[in-house]
């Protein structure tokens, strides 16, 4: 990571917040938003608890069947919403597997019909959740390296929050901080190599 793209990437914190705050608005319908879906619910707590399970113990033939076709099609397990939609083709080897497949992308879009109650574009709010999640990830990321930068240089995590994340004029910070200009931006480059060093 170089220093412009410390830069780059601190500047744009607050337009990724407030992209969150809107994606997380985006309503899919019967007054569900989308940030419903990004967060842990009850359905989720038990599906981790079934996986723990054979998976005879609790899917009916038809389903068992499912799940044997999508592990004969995954050759890896991503985590993200959109590598898990793009790693299930819809196409299969075998004309039978195709029906399979495809009843597999619909038994999802079920799913997310009945929590929303309503009718949309699951593509489209796939992408959309994917946009939310890869964002908080952004955030939470650089939230991360600034609190461990703070554990042990505070004041340059102050500078790196105030002037770059802020937008605050250097000289109002540095009059906060009683620095000189010299020292101040001798500071700033110190912070942006420091944060560097804990990205890697």
């Amino acid at each position: 990571m170089t220093e412009q793209q410390v830069i780059d990437q601190l500047s744009s914190y607050r337009a990724k917040l407030a992209r969150i705050q809107a994606l997380g608005t985006y309503s899919i319908g019967s007054g569900i938003q989308i940030s419903r879906l990004s967060e842990e619910d009850h359905l989720q707590q038990l599906h981790r608890r079934l996986r723990g399970l054979p998976s005879y113990m609790y899917l009916g033939k038809r389903d068992q069947e499912l799940e044997a076709t999508a592990h004969a099609y995954l050759t890896f397990y991503p985590a993200g919403v959109r590598a898990q939609r793009n790693a299930i083709s819809d196409i299969g080897a075998y004309q039978e597997d195709d029906e399979l497949l495809q009843e597999l992308r619909a038994k999802i879009a079920k799913v997310i019909d009945a929590r929303a109650g309503s009718k949309y574009d699951l593509d489209e709010v796939l992408d959309r959740l994917s946009e939310l999640q890869d964002l908080q990830a952004e955030i939470k990321r650089i939230d991360d390296l600034l609190s461990l930068l703070e554990g042990y240089k505070p004041d340059y995590s102050r500078i790196l929050y105030q002037d770059v994340i802020s937008g605050r004029n250097w000289s109002e910070v540095a009059k906060e901080m009683a620095l000189s200009k010299s020292v101040y931006f001798r500071w700033k480059k110190h912070a942006i190599s420091a944060f560097i060093k804990l990205a890697e």
